[in-house]
């Protein structure tokens, strides 16, 4: 059954009411204004009505728009803006989607990677542009004193992060580095870095300069990124057999599980599962909310923040761009 157009506006409207209330507020003064115009404006709900409903989130429409042109004034401003070419709008939006790469997440993974014995091959599920795979390029300072940089000195990005019992940290050794995404981003491609950048959303400090640090890092030393479903049989095998077979395999997929639906989370934990039995020593990583999963066991349910979890065990609770990490897994090499 078709949707009537005046229904479809409906849903545009409530879409955007529940983000200017729930989502938008002390974070983004801009993106508040915006979604607060759009749920009461019935012309502006009609124009976006236009975007498939999966594409047409807040963030993703109003990245787009800020992308295109869209400059970051008020409601009234922006909204004549989006009348005057929302078939650009409409068409980007339909070819996009939402892709946080955020390289503090690094910060978030490190703990666990510092369990790992290297040289160490890297995978990544939902890797967008692959930020999150040169965690051994970075630098770190974590507010419980432990201050990492790579070998050559400090990295021009530097990711900084509230921690608490930390285990002893080291950068990991990298020798390969690879990543799945639906539709991956090209780190010297000046459309994706402007899609990226666009995604930050106004208001949220220096991430903008991190994230454009990283695009530079990955664009010098591109990894092997590939276009696909990593939920499909098969590809994740395919892409894992490149890896060196003297380095320890390390499957990450921070953040992407919760834009999974259930049946295929089910079939990425069957092809993880696979690897590890095919390839002993292998290990997986993730950054999920509390209850997404079981894989952690029961006591990763009901707490603040993200849980980090390698392979069948709950390690710390992170905030879920890396913020602050606080670890969980005292017999692990816990460090006050």
């Amino acid at each position: 059954m078709v949707s009537s157009p005046d229904a479809e506006a409906g849903r545009v409207a409530e879409r955007y009411r529940r983000f200017a209330t729930q989502e938008a507020p002390g974070r983004s003064d801009v993106y508040e204004e915006w979604a607060r115009g759009v749920a009461a404006d019935p012309d502006a709900q009609r124009l976006l009505a236009r975007i498939p409903e999966g594409r047409r989130q807040p963030p993703l429409v109003f990245a787009v728009t800020r992308m295109l042109g869209a400059t970051e004034g008020g409601y009234a401003a922006w909204s004549q803006w989006l009348a005057a070419n929302i078939d650009g709008v409409a068409a980007e939006c339909a070819a996009r989607g939402l892709q946080t790469n955020e390289p503090l997440r690094c910060a978030a993974l490190l703990p666990a990677l510092s369990l790992i014995d290297g040289p160490i091959a890297l995978l990544e599920v939902g890797a967008s542009a692959g930020l999150c795979l040169y965690p051994d390029r970075y630098s770190y300072r974590y507010e419980s004193g432990q201050d990492l940089d790579p070998a050559g000195g400090q990295s021009p990005v530097v990711l900084r992060s509230s921690a608490r019992g930390l285990p002893s940290l080291h950068l990991p050794e990298v020798v390969w580095r690879a990543g799945i995404d639906l539709a991956p981003l090209d780190a010297a491609s000046e459309a994706d870095r402007r899609f990226l950048t666009s995604l930050v959303w106004p208001g949220e400090e220096g991430r903008r300069e991190r994230i454009v640090a990283a695009l530079d890092v990955v664009r010098a030393d591109p990894p092997t990124l590939i276009s696909g479903d990593a939920t499909a049989d098969g590809l994740l095998a395919q892409l894992a057999a490149e890896a060196p077979g003297d380095a320890t395999l390390v499957v990450t997929t921070p953040g992407v599980l919760p834009h999974i639906a259930r049946a295929g989370r089910t079939r990425v934990f069957e092809h993880i599962d696979a690897l590890r039995a095919a390839r002993p020593g292998t290990h997986w990583i993730s950054i999920d909310p509390p209850g997404l999963h079981d894989r952690w066991g029961a006591d990763a349910a009901g707490r603040p923040g993200f849980v980090l979890g390698m392979d069948e065990r709950a390690l710390a609770v992170v905030d879920p761009l890396g913020g602050w990490v606080e670890w969980r897994a005292p017999d692990v090499g816990a460090r006050r």
